[in-house]
């Protein structure tokens, strides 16, 4: 790679440091072309011609070969931190965040002990945040709607949540209800008011009511969790959303879409002038149904993977900018929670670490249907941005931004091994899998991405 020195981040000033990142191929808001990107601080000081900067005291890395692009903004992670630590907390998290070329998360409010729906809680979640960790990468967070919490939302908006998340059916988590209708017409004002958008999961209680499996069907057979969550649960949860969005002008914002069915009316309603915006996961659109094997529980999730059709309308989808981003939902647990011994889907955990592989599965899809890095950076990184509210600050290379960067091989490929990913457990879906594309350098706030504890965003402010 060229790097001609290794910065030393161990001394206290270490935040203060000043770097020109000499880079052949920089993608800027004109393009990829050679740059010098220096920083100084946490920001992003100037952006000049190759060879131009004069900065004397900066460090110079020599990018080489590399692209140097904005670092990567994931939306959707679930920490598990307090109370949960041992299915992913913030050091394994963190550590995989920066191996994929992450320099932010925003953490889901569930699947930690307290669930963040009230102050006091967020407190506890920013206290876990805070305990030193081997990698610093940026860590905003996400309050929770759940029955009877309405009057913490204000509370938890001025205590720096980006926003708020629901559930539309169980999360999984006994900490964390989902909600009705009824629910949300009492939260959806507060958080118009507040100018605040609600994420929600997105599937209707009713409709997966009323494909119940027959007791008679086999839980090893991936069809069986497949036909349990139709896309019709999708679809009605999704114009459930669309009517309060109209009445209450709430901001809403569809997690993990899974069902192509879906975008007509998400379609219809941003034509209508509707705030919705949308996001799906790399396993979605990089698996599909037709491939999973009866047992392969690591591939569950909820909503689950579709069949390669309903995979090649979400890329088209994307290509037309009706989905408006790509994130994980990184969602660990322990793998005892998988069942891969019965391989019992309807038992398993619904969820996938994919953080560390999140950016090389979403890059080796996308390359092969002829899009673009500055695609793959729109998706990941810009979109994601907006949505929590770092737009401007995050997901640009540009002289004021944060100075969140990363350089990457985007050509080079290599094969998923569980075991050598930095997640907590080694179970993945993506196992032995190709992938495209390797971080080499993940730079955060304007630190190398090591020996540092977390710092989380929201307690910042809008300086950083």
């Amino acid at each position: 790679m060229g790097r001609v020195a290794e910065p030393d981040v161990s001394d206290d000033d270490a935040f203060e440091s000043s770097f020109v990142f000499r880079a052949r191929r920089a993608l800027l808001p004109e393009g990829i072309r050679p740059a010098d990107v220096v920083t100084r601080g946490a920001r992003i000081a100037a952006v000049v011609e190759k060879g131009a900067a004069d900065e004397p005291d900066a460090e110079i890395i020599e990018v080489g070969g590399d692209l140097l692009m904005p670092g990567l903004v994931d939306t959707h992670v679930h920490v598990n931190d307090p109370g949960r630590a041992g299915w992913g907390g913030f050091e394994p998290v963190m550590g995989a965040a920066a191996a994929g070329g992450i320099t932010t998360l925003v953490d889901m409010p569930l699947n930690s002990i307290p669930a963040t729906t009230s102050v006091a809680a967020l407190a506890a979640k920013r206290a876990a945040c805070e305990a030193p960790v081997l990698h610093r990468v940026g860590c905003a967070f996400w309050g929770g709607v759940v029955p009877g919490n309405a009057g913490e939302l204000e509370g938890l908006a001025r205590a720096g949540v980006r926003g708020f998340k629901c559930f539309l059916v169980p999360s999984g988590v006994d900490e964390f209800a989902h909600v009705g209708e009824a629910d949300l017409a009492i939260a959806m004002p507060i958080l118009a008011r507040l100018g605040l958008p609600l994420l929600v999961h997105a599937e209707s209680p009713a409709a997966i009511a009323a494909v119940a499996p027959a007791a008679s069907a086999d839980p090893r057979r991936y069809t069986t969790w497949l036909d349990a969550r139709p896309a019709a649960a999708e679809v009605e949860a999704v114009r459930m959303m669309l009517r309060l969005c109209e009445s209450t002008r709430c901001a809403v914002h569809v997690v993990h879409l899974s069902a192509a069915e879906a975008l007509q009316d998400l379609r219809a309603a941003r034509a209508r002038g509707l705030p919705v915006t949308v996001e799906t996961c790399p396993h979605y659109l990089t698996f599909a149904a037709e491939e999973i094997g009866d047992g392969a529980t690591e591939f569950k999730c909820a909503p689950p993977i579709r069949g390669r059709a309903n995979r090649e309308r979400l890329w088209e989808a994307l290509r037309a900018g009706d989905i408006d981003m790509i994130v994980s939902d990184h969602s660990p647990c322990v793998p005892e929670l998988k069942h891969g011994e019965s391989g019992d889907f309807v038992a398993a955990w619904g969820g996938i670490e994919s953080l560390a592989v999140s950016v090389a599965a979403t890059w080796a899809e996308a390359q092969r249907r002829g899009f673009t890095v500055a695609d793959l950076a729109r998706w990941m990184s810009a979109k994601p941005a907006a949505l929590a509210g770092f737009g401007g600050r995050k997901g640009v290379i540009a002289p004021g931004a944060d100075a969140d960067l990363i350089a990457w091989n985007p050509d080079a490929e290599w094969t998923v091994d569980g075991r050598k990913l930095p997640h907590r457990n080694p179970v993945s879906p993506y196992e032995g899998r190709s992938v495209r594309g390797v971080v080499h350098i993940t730079v955060a706030g304007g630190e190398w991405v090591t020996g540092h504890a977390a710092t989380p965003l929201d307690r910042m402010g809008p300086s950083r």
